[in-house]
């Protein structure tokens, strides 16, 4: 290597690697135990013992040549080494006829070291290669490189290589070391004992898939209550019926009863054995920790992690069977199936944010379903829940869809839909909703039909633009070219037809321009050009955006309000009904009054569905022998999360 100059970073961090590696080795440290054991010994020991047996080449003593130093350690003005007391190696001759003293050739400033090799040595330099080992061992290790810089003792790894490759060739110095050489000896051989992988558990556990553990829960007395509550059942088997009793001894909601009795396999035997039961719930006790982990443990199919809509059928049939909110329908069991499926849909829209069609721990339980079906025991009155379970909101979604359904095939295609609401959502926008950009599977694609889950999804959608689910919604049916972002040509594309129905109207039409630069001051998109779904979501009148682009009759009726009112609206706080509530409650309200009047529909075909009707024999129809609950797909394959997480772009339905 030139004078002057040092090792590269890279490779002078490899010498290093390589020469712990090699100084690591259990053959190396035994090479070193040994060397160190000879030092100790009285030096007239060894020569005595050295002459007669230990063979090797014969060097003679001299002292080592006090102008050289290794040049990773040479500063300007440093001092060469002191000259130490000549000694023999152990194996080299002690007699003087042995020939005048043997000097390695001398490598002038200017000759480069070629590659270092740091292989362990042969017996005939381990002598030699030993005691280098010990003259670098006692430099100071206090020193850093500063005081190198200065002219001070160099102590990394790769000058030592260097060092003892010059040392093959110079005279050594086998003096012992006194014993501050040895204690240091023995601390760098401590030192380079390997460690212990760094322990985890220096960092405490931060993610609980299935709960935090909680230290407060005694299994085995939770175990015991049950057992005492299987011992008042008939040979300790517990029913349907009994299911009640044994959720309450678990500690659960009334109304886990069936997730319970079908998680410990009681739908196939129609009974459930004590030790059965204890098993299964020994085994969620362990493995699950909150309410969702065990919820889903419960529901899922084995080898799952999610919960899918054909999972949430036994748990909502016991509810229809067993609640006295529903207690009118229970002889109507051909619309168990249309009630399930609506608060199936309900669920999965409010509850699966991620748009999979697939329920986690993790979406369950930011939600407040779980907090729904606890207040089922509490609330006689199913229609209170309206978030999950009223039959007033079901009542009116059925009915929704049936003035729509013409011929009654339980499907509806882009010329019903376009009939809701007196035709009041553009056809683009009707287009669009068929295109499967927010519809489930493909039979949309391929015959052009949506079914009654794709319906209740609409109308909740339609009736309430201000939810996180709503505006996801309308958003994807907005983002033509699904790049994340709605660009002004989307917005002109959907607002012409707004324009021409204005003008058959003979309502003078806002300029695209004008319109779009209220709209831009209504959303205040964080980049100019663009408005993005989280641009939406901060805007508290994504309804009033919406219906600008494709709802004509909400649309004038915003125009005929001052936009102060509309914010003072949205701001409002409270325990105030949302839109969809609001809706829900007023169509109610007509419904019930026709049927009160005795009005039937237009099509002949009255309300069947009313809760007020104590007589239910016009709930047996033709219509209702038809299967209705169909296994639906997951809901699309497009997911709208990363628009909640931002930056990717969203693909093209």
């Amino acid at each position: 290597m030139p004078p002057g100059k040092v090792l590269q970073p890279v490779l002078k961090m490899k010498v290093d690697e390589l020469f712990l590696c090699w100084l690591s080795e259990s053959s190396t440290q035994a090479m070193l135990r040994d060397c160190l054991r000879r030092i100790q010994v009285p030096a007239r020991a060894e020569r005595g013992a050295g002459d007669a047996e230990l063979p090797g080449p014969r060097l003679a003593a001299a002292a080592p040549d006090p102008a050289w130093r290794p040049r990773e350690c040479e500063g300007p003005g440093a001092p060469g080494p002191t000259p130490a007391p000549t000694a023999l190696p152990v194996g080299a001759a002690s007699s003087a006829r042995s020939g005048p003293p043997v000097r390695g050739p001398r490598r002038s400033g200017g000759t480069r070291v070629g590659p270092v090799d740091c292989s362990p040595p042969d017996s005939c330099v381990r002598g030699i290669s030993q005691v280098r080992v010990l003259a670098w061992a006692a430099v100071p290790f206090s020193r850093g490189k500063q005081e190198g810089k200065r002219g001070g003792a160099c102590c990394s790894p790769s000058c030592f290589v260097v060092y003892s490759r010059r040392a093959l060739q110079d005279p050594v110095d086998c003096s012992p070391p006194d014993s501050s050489v040895r204690g240091i000896l023995q601390v760098q051989t401590r030192k380079e004992e390997p460690l212990p992988p760094a322990a985890s558990r220096s960092v405490p556990t931060f993610y609980f898939p299935h709960g935090r553990p909680q230290d407060t829960v005694n299994v085995d007395a939770v175990i015991a209550k049950i057992e005492r509550t299987f011992a008042q059942f008939p040979h300790e088997r517990a029913t349907m019926e009994d299911m009640g009793r044994v959720a309450k001894a678990c500690g659960c909601p009334l109304y886990w009863k069936g997730p319970l009795f079908c998680g410990a396999g009681g739908e196939r035997t129609g009974s459930v054995s004590v030790h059965k039961f204890v098993a299964m719930w020994r085994k969620v006790l362990q493995n699950c920790h909150d309410d969702a982990a065990k919820f889903v443990h419960l529901l899922v199919s084995p080898g799952c992690s999610y919960l899918v809509q054909e999972d949430f059928v036994p748990f909502l049939q016991d509810v229809v069977n067993t609640h006295p909110g529903l207690a009118f329908l229970k002889e109507a069991a051909e619309f168990h199936s249309r009630y399930i499926t609506t608060v199936i849909q309900r669920i999965f829209y409010t509850v699966n944010r991620s748009w999979s069609g697939r329920i986690t721990c993790a979406e369950l339980r930011r939600s407040t379903f779980l907090q729904n079906v606890a207040l089922l025991e509490e609330e006689a009155d199913i229609n209170q829940l309206t978030e999950f379970f009223s039959y007033e909101h079901f009542y009116v979604i059925y009915c929704k869809f049936w003035e729509l359904d013409t011929d009654h095939d339980l499907l509806i295609d882009a010329q019903d839909l376009a009939r809701h609401n007196d035709h009041a959502i553009s056809t683009k926008m009707i287009d669009r909703i068929f295109s499967g950009a927010v519809t489930r599977g493909k039979k949309v694609q391929k015959e052009g039909k949506i079914s009654y889950a794709d319906f209740v999804w609409f109308l909740i959608s339609e009736e309430d633009k201000k939810t996180p689910t709503s505006i996801e919604y309308w958003f994807r049916c907005m983002d033509l070219d699904g790049d994340g972002a709605l660009s002004m040509f989307e917005l002109e594309y959907f607002y012409e037809e707004q324009c021409r129905r204005l003008d058959s109207m003979a309502i003078e039409a806002l300029p695209f321009e004008d319109c779009l630069c209220q709209m831009l001051d209504l959303v205040k998109p964080q980049t100019e050009g663009r408005i993005t779904l989280q641009d939406l979501k901060r805007c508290k009148l994504a309804n009033v955006f919406f219906d600008t682009f494709f709802n004509i009759e909400k649309y004038l009726d915003h125009e005929q309000k001052e936009q102060a009112s509309l914010l003072r609206e949205s701001e409002s706080e409270g325990p105030e009904l949302s839109d969809w509530e609001r809706f829900a409650a007023e169509e109610y309200d007509i419904l019930v009054a026709e049927e009160a009047a005795g009005d039937p529909w237009e099509d002949g075909y009255e309300a069947e569905l009313s809760p007020v009707e104590q007589k239910l024999s016009a709930l047996r129809s033709p219509l209702a022998q038809r299967p209705f609950l169909e296994a639906p797909g997951g809901l699309g394959t497009v997911e709208l999360y990363e628009y909640e997480c931002g930056g990717d772009d969203l693909p093209p339905s």
